[in-house]
């Protein structure tokens, strides 16, 4: 495998100086809402960039259009990265993130007649699975290389259910979700907000876990760019960067909160009500038992949340190594999670700032 470039864009050109245009894609969820409120806020403008967001109905036609050049960037999961790297399901293409985008937002949710059954929890799903005589639970999850199939392989394990003979895991686009568990097609699924909620009121689903409870703080979706995007165009990367984390502090920000519900339930955007919207966000989520759950939903801003660290990587890595139909190469985990990149934006940033800073002290206030 080659070395990667560790190149980067000097601190100063945190504004692209001439219109850029690019084009995101995303699936809608709650956490593609950096990637839309930017959009609306005119954050990409600020930094000199025009971007055209692609709505996509899945992550396999958004991991295809940024291997064939159709989108520069887009909202993925964070497993992503190393699978396309590595080939898994796909032409081998090598991509990084420089960006987290989110942490946590994920619920396992099982159908109400597993409920009718007798199934509570995962002790009693053990229970009833034993008993059980047919074909083996089809849970969905929105992309085999994600956090949520980890989630999913996670929880069933830790209650001792085995997931080879068990259930069947089947790929399922993330707004099929609930109508694939109200038709029968599916006995549950992991995936993110809002989808766990519209189950939930639909009254056609009910909470298991949270994400957050199974794997406290996990990365979950990320910006990702084909690394040649990165090393060729790295000002335009740091500028999309810069307009991404300034829109995530937005989405973490509760006086935001309702123009970000008005603005994902739009039919372009994510096309969900706004209680269900406002449902997914909340911590405390409730979980469809009668007491919410005090863990919030999503972290969307802050150094510990957005940095594509090690031991980010480290966590996607080991989880990937388990499923993998063969050896990941050592390092693979921080040539695709690419901390110098975060690291370069946020001396971009700082650089700006003072630069403004001095422009300002250096005016003459009116008379």
């Amino acid at each position: 495998m080659k070395a990667r470039k560790t190149s980067a864009p000097s601190a100063a050109p945190a504004i692209v100086g001439r219109a850029t245009s690019l084009r995101l894609g995303f699936i809608p969820l709650c956490d593609a809402a950096p990637l839309i409120m930017a959009k609306e806020m005119g954050l990409y403008e600020k930094y000199g960039l025009r971007v055209e967001l692609s709505r996509e109905p899945g992550w396999a036609t958004i991991r295809d259009k940024l291997i064939y050049r159709e989108l520069d960037a887009a909202h993925a999961c964070a497993p992503m990265t190393l699978s396309t790297t590595l080939g898994l399901g796909s032409i081998a293409t090598p991509c990084v993130t420089g960006l987290i985008l989110s942490l946590n937002g994920n619920a396992v949710i099982f159908s109400t007649a597993l409920k009718e059954a007798g199934v509570e929890d995962g002790e009693t799903l053990r229970e009833y699975l034993k008993g059980r005589a047919g074909p083996p639970l089809v849970l969905g999850v929105p992309f085999y290389y994600s956090s949520h199939h980890f989630l999913l392989r996670l929880w069933l394990k830790t209650h001792r259910i085995d997931v080879d003979k068990d259930v069947q895991i089947a790929v399922v686009p993330p707004p099929q979700m609930t109508e694939n568990l109200r038709l029968g097609h599916l006995d549950g699924f992991c995936v993110a907000g809002p989808w766990p909620s519209t189950a939930l009121a639909a009254k056609i689903g009910w909470c298991a876990a949270l994400g957050s409870e199974i794997a406290p703080d996990h990365p979950d979706k990320i910006l990702m760019a084909r690394e040649d995007f990165a090393d060729s165009r790295p000002e335009e990367h740091q500028a999309l960067i810069l307009a991404l984390l300034e829109a995530c502090r937005i989405c973490d920000m509760p006086e935001h909160r309702e123009r970000l519900f008005e603005t994902l339930s739009q039919p372009r955007y994510v096309n969900a009500s706004i209680v269900s919207l406002r449902h997914s966000f909340s911590g405390p989520f409730d979980i469809g038992k009668g007491n919410p759950n005090g863990l919030p939903a999503y972290l969307f801003y802050g150094p510990t949340i957005n940095e594509p660290s090690g031991s980010k990587a480290s966590w996607v890595t080991a989880r990937l190594h388990q499923i993998s139909p063969r050896p990941l190469p050592a390092g693979i985990g921080t040539r695709c999670f690419r901390g110098d990149i975060y690291h370069g934006a946020l001396s971009a940033m700082a650089a700006l700032e003072s630069l403004n800073d001095n422009e300002d002290a250096g005016r003459v206030p009116a008379a």
